[in-house]
């Protein structure tokens, strides 16, 4: 086709040229009920020949800024903004334990608008620049639409979102504060989704959703280019991934896959998929001939989602490179949190926090071999949901501005410690 780029089916494997905006395929997704994961998410596929027979290098992609291997022609096209390139943290122990094994830790609360979302976001809008489109929707449960209003404002576009009315306040407050058009839905994460998508044939609106635009599939991949560039062009032995739609550890496997065409890297990782036990539609479904749903619920909010609108692609990762699955409960994610804050200093929403929670319960199963390199994304802010930490807090009653009530304050502590 002479594209830079193409799009493939991941269920029929039928191609689609890139000039034009596609969303799913047509013929697989036609007709679906609405009650179960779509099927004919596009997988972006680009001349990896070309690039082989250039000789091009890890070295020049990274120079490029991965140009090569992204959906645009021009990085002047992306946010003025520093999106990617997060600190990759590295722990030998945790609270004073000396692990056996190398821990990273990928804060992509560094991002603009606090959380890993920013990095499709800003393939998308690049794409809708180049295009020359100025009105973008979504559908979100806070993360998704604060980060594409941020980036929407950063570009001069507009920005439409959808969200279930029982979205986090601090997630719906970054959507308004960028000025973006917050549509309040009365409903879950899914209903807002099919709305959102109602809309885009309706108004003509570019639709960012997750699963649906494939352009953030390859937004998020860019994580997998990061980790393999900090760790000095090694590719690490595990990478736990937090699940809701199965579009980020898709990202993940895409970036590694990617490489893995052009003969730069030799393996791929082991992805540890982690999802919340109340809602595991994607994991539980891994071996099912029929796909089953259960209503979600979960304090981790941003992977509460009843049908994973990726799951056919990230089941179809998950097999092929022999992924691993688990998951945690809201009392082990609860748990986990605390420990990530009170031993390494990074606070990290729910969602984000399960990859860690999953992390620690294969470290307690002697799951994790020893000397390995093992990655843990953390995706999100732990302020983008305090609500969700409320019952767990314990703040001291105030006292008065003297020594002798403070050294009371201080061994009511101690006794109560012991």
């Amino acid at each position: 086709m002479g594209n830079k780029y193409t799009y493939a089916c991941t269920n029929c494997g039928k191609r689609f040229d890139s000039d034009a905006i596609h969303y799913l395929c047509p013929d697989c997704s036609a007709n679906f009920p609405n009650a179960l994961p779509p099927k004919g998410v596009l997988k972006t596929l680009y001349d990896y020949d070309s690039l082989k027979q250039k000789g091009i290098t890890l070295s020049q992609l990274n120079q490029n800024h991965w140009l090569d291997l992204l959906p645009i022609n021009n990085l002047k096209s992306l946010p003025n903004l520093k999106i990617g390139n997060t600190p990759l943290y590295h722990f030998d122990k945790l609270g004073g334990e000396s692990l056996d094994f190398d821990l990273y830790l990928k804060d992509d609360s560094q991002n603009p608008t606090f959380s890993f979302k920013d990095r499709a976001s800003a393939i998308v809008s690049a794409f809708a620049k180049e295009k020359g489109i100025g009105t973008i929707v979504t559908a979100s449960t806070g993360n998704a639409g604060s980060s594409l209003a941020g980036i929407c404002a950063a570009q001069g576009q507009k920005a439409i979102v959808m969200v279930p009315a029982s979205a986090p306040v601090a997630k719906l407050t970054q959507i308004i504060m960028y000025g973006a058009t917050i549509v309040p839905v009365k409903g879950n994460y899914d209903d807002a989704f099919d709305l959102s998508v109602n809309a885009t044939w309706e108004f003509g609106w570019y639709n960012r959703n997750t699963a649906f635009n494939p352009l953030t599939i390859e937004g998020k991949k860019t994580v997998s280019f990061e980790l393999l560039n900090q760790l000095g062009e090694t590719v690490p032995d595990q990478i736990f991934v937090p699940v809701g739609d199965g579009v980020i550890v898709s990202g993940v496997y895409k970036g590694f896959e990617d490489l893995l065409k052009l003969g730069l890297i030799n393996k791929m990782p082991t992805i540890v998929a982690v999802q919340a036990s109340g809602s595991d539609n994607l994991v539980r479904n891994l071996e099912n001939d029929v796909f089953q749903a259960k209503p979600s619920q979960t304090l981790a909010d941003s992977i509460s989602v009843d049908y994973p609108r990726n799951f056919y692609m990230a089941r179809n990762f998950l097999k092929k490179y022999k992924g691993e699955w688990i998951t945690v409960s809201d009392e082990e994610i609860l748990e986990a949190s605390k420990k990530l804050a009170s031993t390494t200093g990074l606070f990290a929403e729910p969602a984000a926090v399960a990859a860690f929670a999953g992390m620690l319960k294969n470290k307690k199963s002697n799951k994790i071999p020893e000397g390995s390199k093992n990655v843990v994304l953390l995706t999100g802010s732990g302020l983008k949901d305090i609500k969700s930490l409320e019952n767990s807090l314990k703040i001291p009653e105030a006292i008065e501005p003297k020594i002798i009530d403070l050294i009371n304050l201080f061994n009511r502590n101690t006794d109560n410690a012991d």
